[in-house]
């Protein structure tokens, strides 16, 4: 075949086939135009889970009369004139092509009015061909009715799912653009049935009820807020405690500059913020905003705008680490009357801790200063992991152990130690009622603090190999081998280049000299070329501290006295991440004394 310029309706196809993949792609577009017009309102009709049709109205500005037609054509936007514009992106859309490639593969009509013209206009599209503009009623704002999609592409129309599947895709879609857009109320109707009606919020409230809409009430009252400035960045949101965490990966919402996204980038830092408090194959839940200077994101990388790509990746990656890491490291009891304890049930009558967060709360570093009534942490340290051999040991200052002259108003969060239970729980009473801690979870959570502590101190300890291990590997790993030589270094690590595309490992870390080394110089090399740097061996070192730590705290049947049970109960106050084990496990619940008198029936 000779080389020709393809007809401008074949090109509009070609170009649905990467923008529109099913009935949610059309509404994901039409409803971002209608926020780019600066609605308020946005209403979502559709029918056979939008095969059949897919109506959106908005109350934006509108389209003007002679500019409609345009609207249709390709690559016409009123976004953006210039390549300046393009690298400054704070609009939703911005390639001008998402209205052509629906009208060429469906029946369109589109209707508009503005605020200066008396009625509105419309004009419609079939296969490529679009009528003349016609009077049309309807206040300002833009209509846009989408019938028979993929009517004219039958193989595409094969590859859709049933009415209730593409329904469900339409229904996540207006969740997420609901999250994204708090201003704006939104409606969606399915077959002529109201099916999600989420008004506008003004207040945090009313943001805090629309989240409970999305994510479920259980969500919202299991929530942290999070919210860190840094360099230019700011990070804001919400994010679930570990103790609520989920088998998919189902409610993670992530917006930059108010655009939804999936990167893998965002994915990993989030994912390594929480690495020490969940289960393995547990997902952490979160909805979560980050503001940054369009001019250091780049938007346009993926043909549905999925995904972004950072000018300063790394950095990026490190501040939304860093900020969800020590806002996860601050949960521990509050100190009494500071905040009220959550109400989020985990059994009837339940209640995890509240959480703390801040610049509040004290650091592990100053565990066992003068006046934390706590010990030094090196003898901490050989007092909490030979636990099962010697009981605990308490400094002087430590409340009595007498409940009776401590009180229950005013003192500690977790309250005094009355007692065990099955020598697997200590009952303790503070101010609120009872207090339910689970000591070997407890414990190894102090504990592997403390190994951490003591470990981060300490300069890492490298161990030569008698005999290199050599590496086939690919030029781009080559070139991160010399790039962060440095870092490679400071890891423990010495790597040098015998070829092309061979390396020689000559030092690993001591801690890891057991470990599959191949598989993991291999998956050190990838972080780094991907993502500038590495968090593997500190997430192996910190297994290998987590079994040290589950097998040095204390077991179920190792009866404590009194003074050891408050002793424990105040380094769960000074620990960080205290409320869950090294497992994601809760280490304590609340059981107020309103729950109490209802299982009595105490003033009924």
């Amino acid at each position: 075949m000779s080389i020709r310029l393809l007809p401008d309706h074949l090109i509009n196809q070609i170009a649905a086939g990467e923008v529109i993949e099913r009935p949610a792609s059309v509404v994901k577009e039409l409803v971002e135009n209608a926020l780019d017009a600066g609605a308020t309102k946005i209403e979502v009709e559709i029918e056979q889970g939008g095969k059949r049709r897919i109506r959106v109205r908005d109350n934006g500005m509108g389209i003007p009369r002679d500019e409609l037609a345009l609207a249709l054509g390709r690559h016409a936007t009123s976004k953006i004139a210039s390549l300046e514009d393009l690298e400054h992106i704070a609009s939703l859309g911005f390639r001008g092509e998402a209205l052509a490639s629906i009208a060429s593969i469906s029946r369109l009509t589109l209707s508009s009015s503005t605020s200066e013209t008396r009625h509105g206009w419309q004009l419609s599209s079939n296969q490529g061909v679009v009528s003349e503009l016609q009077p049309a009623s309807g206040e300002r704002g833009t209509l846009i009715d989408v019938l028979d999609l993929f009517y004219n592409t039958p193989a595409r129309r094969k590859f859709l799912r049933t009415d209730n599947t593409e329904y469900k895709h339409i229904d996540e879609l207006i969740k997420r653009l609901a999250l994204a857009r708090r201003h704006c109320a939104f409606e969606l109707k399915h077959n002529g049935k109201v099916t999600r009606l989420m008004p506008a919020t003004t207040d945090a409230e009313q943001m805090n009820k629309r989240v409970a809409l999305v994510n479920g009430r259980e969500f919202v009252e299991n929530s942290m807020v999070v919210e860190n400035q840094r360099d230019g960045l700011l990070l804001h949101g919400w994010v679930a405690r570990p103790t609520y965490s989920r088998s998919q990966a189902d409610q993670q919402y992530f917006f930059v500059n108010g655009r939804m996204v999936k990167d893998r980038l965002i994915a990993h830092a989030v994912r390594r913020a929480f690495q020490d408090v969940l289960f393995h194959g547990r997902h952490p839940a979160f909805v979560l905003y980050l503001e940054i200077d369009p001019a250091l994101v780049d938007v346009n990388v993926h043909p549905q705008k999925h995904e972004v790509r950072f000018r300063n990746g790394r950095e990026t990656h490190n501040f939304i680490y860093s900020s969800l890491h020590h806002m996860l490291a601050d949960t521990r009891p509050l100190n009494q009357g500071s905040t009220e304890v959550s109400g989020a049930s985990v059994a009837s009558g339940f209640s995890p801790g509240a959480w703390q967060g801040g610049s509040g709360s004290r650091p592990l570093a100053n565990i066992g200063q003068s006046g934390s009534g706590n010990l030094p942490m090196r003898e901490s340290l050989a007092a909490y992991t030979s636990l099962t051999a010697a009981p605990m040991q308490v400094a002087d200052g430590m409340a009595s152990d007498n409940p009776a002259e401590q009180g229950s108003v005013g003192g500690p969060p977790l309250g005094y130690a009355l007692g065990q239970l099955h020598g697997i729980y200590i009952l303790a009473e503070n101010s609120q009622g009872l207090v339910l801690v689970d000591m070997h979870a407890a414990h190894e959570r102090i504990t592997y603090e403390l190994l951490k502590q003591a470990v981060a101190t300490s300069a890492p300890q490298a161990q030569q190999l008698l005999v290199p291990m050599s590496l086939h590997v690919s030029e781009t790993e080559i070139q991160a081998v010399e790039q962060f030589e440095e870092e490679f270094t400071r890891l423990g690590f010495q790597l040098s280049v015998s070829g092309p595309s061979s390396l020689l490992v000559r030092q690993v870390p001591v801690q890891l000299q057991d470990a599959n080394l191949d598989q993991l110089v291999r998956d050190v090399l990838a972080d780094f070329v991907s993502l500038g740097g590495s968090s593997r061996i500190q997430e192996q070192q910190n297994e290998i501290l987590s079994t040290m730590a589950c097998h040095g705290s204390v077991r179920a049947n190792r009866r404590l006295n009194i003074t050891e049970m408050n002793a424990l109960l105040r380094q769960m106050e000074a620990t960080e991440r205290s409320d869950q084990c090294n497992h994601g496990r809760p280490t304590w619940v609340q059981v107020d004394l309103k729950s109490l008198d209802r299982l009595f029936l105490r003033g009924q």
